[in-house]
């Protein structure tokens, strides 16, 4: 499928700098074959299942990934801006930098600047390796603890550019940037379909007869980088780190074959569940990387762009077509449900 097709008009008006509050008031699109299209607010998702459906939720924590710094120990020292987006040991990351033009192999980056300096002192990075597209290879200084406090006292958290473009991060982020899930620290990004969620809507939908189960996928690079291939089957999607443990896969196995639907919620859930599924779409325990191109591959798709008056409650979201690898655009805090079929069960999605 052709990338241009999904350009749409992003009026700067219908961007969602903040979050709703309470967040389960945000707005919820219903998308049913052949079914017109219907508003609804997250705080009614216990009416829209079923007692015995299974709701995957990705308890994934955003670390304060994006950091600033400067090339030292050449005549000039032009700032660098660096975005972690995988952690390959105890002290090396995969890392998107701008502007890359100013870095080179054995270079060295000091993060940390006036008013923001960790504990340790300046944290240094030598890039080890330079590829395509901005992304390098950073050795730091620290290494295990030592280093992920580093980062947290001197990264910010990685807003979408949409919103980045528009307001400097600040404390709120920290918080407003996290799901109520977020345990297992990892990902450069929220998952964000979960950023809905509250505890009152958690009670709710255990009263209905739902269960909720948390898996883990820490979001990476396809997040971040663009997609410049003019077809969707040429696109490289990144490998993403997650885990199912033994025991989720046998209870949602359990419950699909009593007859319950297993509801992913957000397109990080699902593309770890497809990492895990069989043919016959039962779900195995997983801990590794996912397929590159499993994401989105069974999505049907869906355009839709809506405003109102208030710009925290706006929604613009689209979904991918089958076999696309593209990622899917949404504002930060408007969601988007769609039905979402494989080859052997019905499963369901709340993509974000």
């Amino acid at each position: 499928m052709r990338t241009d097709l999904f350009d749409f008009e992003l009026p700067a008006d219908s961007i969602a700098l903040r979050p709703v509050s309470p967040r389960d008031s945000a707005r919820m699109l219903i998308v049913q074959p052949g079914v017109v299209m219907v508003d609804r607010s997250v705080a009614e998702l216990p009416l829209l299942l079923e007692p015995g459906d299974q709701l995957v939720v990705n308890d994934t924590k955003v670390i304060s990934a994006q950091l600033k710094g400067r090339r030292i120990g050449r005549d000039t020292e032009p700032k660098i801006e660096a975005t972690l987006i995988k952690r390959l040991d105890g002290s090396r990351w995969q890392a998107l930098v701008k502007p890359a033009r100013k870095l080179s192999p054995g270079d060295v980056v000091r993060f940390g600047n006036e008013g923001k300096v960790c504990l340790l002192g300046h944290l240094d990075a030598q890039v080890e390796h330079k590829g395509d597209d901005g992304e390098v290879t950073l050795s730091f200084s620290f290494h295990g603890p030592a280093l992920e406090q580093a980062i947290a006292d001197l990264g910010s958290p990685p807003l979408p550019p949409y919103i980045a473009s528009r307001r400097a991060p600040d404390e709120r982020d920290a918080v407003d940037y996290q799901t109520m899930f977020a345990a297992a620290e990892g990902a450069v990004a929220a998952p964000t379909a979960g950023l809905h969620f509250t505890p009152e809507l958690e009670a709710a939908l255990r009263r209905r007869g739902v269960g909720i189960h948390r898996i883990t996928l820490h979001v990476g690079a396809g997040t971040f980088l663009p997609v410049k291939a003019s077809d969707t089957t040429e696109h490289r999607m990144h490998s993403e780190w997650g885990t199912i443990s033994r025991d989720t896969a046998d209870a949602l196995n359990a419950a699909r074959a009593k007859g319950g639907r297993i509801v992913a919620v957000g397109t990080t859930s699902l593309r770890l569940l497809e990492s895990a599924a069989a043919e016959d779409g039962t779900i195995a325990a997983f801990s590794g990387e996912t397929s590159p191109r499993d994401r989105y591959e069974n999505c049907s798709i869906s355009l839709r762009s809506k405003s109102t008056s208030t710009p925290s409650r706006r929604l613009i979201s689209s979904a991918i077509s089958k076999n696309a690898a593209a990622s899917v655009l949404s504002q930060d805090f408007g969601r988007l449900l769609l039905r979402l079929t494989n080859s052997s069960s019905a499963w369901y999605a709340m993509c974000s």
